[in-house]
């Protein structure tokens, strides 16, 4: 039988090695969506192809970063039961995904790629994926709190910008889909270390005999609400890559005709 939490005792946290892999394939299967579109996203003339944009903003920020994460908290596992309020689990969401399209635009959405908009972009995105990954940790309601080591946090934020960097530099200077796949591998390996970072900076102290009452996510919930995400997602992403491909296909050449 198990010893019982006292009031005070530091909890230690163990990790679920398959659900730490799963949350490196769906990173992946985000960052390689992005990519996908990053490079549909510009139109001839250099201008932005909204609806692309949208799709890579939302792949990786709604799953490169935000599902990453909660699976990423799933495999957390503490000797206390976990649930997340819902209202800033969604609203976490909601930044990742703005974000991303915002650095995405400032990075080359706008006009074609540039060096200064992909280093304001960068630093934006860095610290946008910095906020969704606290606000998402702070969502949790257990019998604990939370202490930040500051130093471990400050590494974090400097591993978010710099994979913010290079991701942004990969989704638009690499087309050929190998080097997509290789280039999402690393974006993946820079979001899950720098989620797993942020996570060591953590440590809870238990402060209450029970967890707090109310409407929370949790256990099959969180479960049913991240792969729903991800689905979804992905089913529209690639119908709309593959709907625009067949587009382009069935346009009729035009010749030009001479005398």
């Amino acid at each position: 039988m198990p010893n019982p939490i006292v009031i005070g005792q530091v909890l230690t946290p163990q990790y679920s090695p398959g659900l730490v892999a799963l949350s490196y394939f769906v990173s992946f299967a985000g960052s390689l969506t992005a990519l996908m579109c990053a490079s549909r996203m510009l139109k001839a003339d250099g201008r932005a192809k909204f609806s692309m944009l949208a799709c890579a903003a939302v792949a990786l920020g709604g799953i490169g970063i935000w599902s990453m994460h909660f699976i990423g908290m799933l495999a957390y596992q503490l000797p206390v039961r976990i649930v997340y309020e819902p209202v800033l689990t969604g609203v976490s969401l909601v930044a990742a995904v703005l974000i991303s399209g915002i650095a995405l635009y400032l990075a080359g959405g706008a006009r074609k790629f540039n060096k200064p908009g992909w280093i304001a972009a960068s630093i934006l995105a860095g610290l946008g994926v910095c906020v969704m990954h606290y606000m998402g940790m702070y969502a949790m309601k257990l019998r604990a709190a939370m202490e930040l080591d500051l130093d471990i946090v400050a590494v974090s934020v400097g591993i978010a910008i710099t994979a913010a960097a290079a991701a942004l530099w990969l989704a638009f200077h690499t087309n050929n889909l190998v080097r997509q796949m290789i280039a999402a591998a690393v974006m993946a390996l820079a979001v899950c270390t720098m989620h797993y970072v942020g996570m060591s900076a953590a440590t809870m102290i238990c402060i209450a005999p029970t967890a707090a009452s109310g409407m929370t996510l949790g256990g099959s919930d969180l479960v049913l609400v991240v792969f729903s995400v991800v689905g979804l997602v992905l089913i529209s992403i690639f119908w709309l890559i593959t709907d625009v491909d067949m587009t382009i296909k069935r346009k009729p050449l035009v010749v030009a005709r001479h005398g």
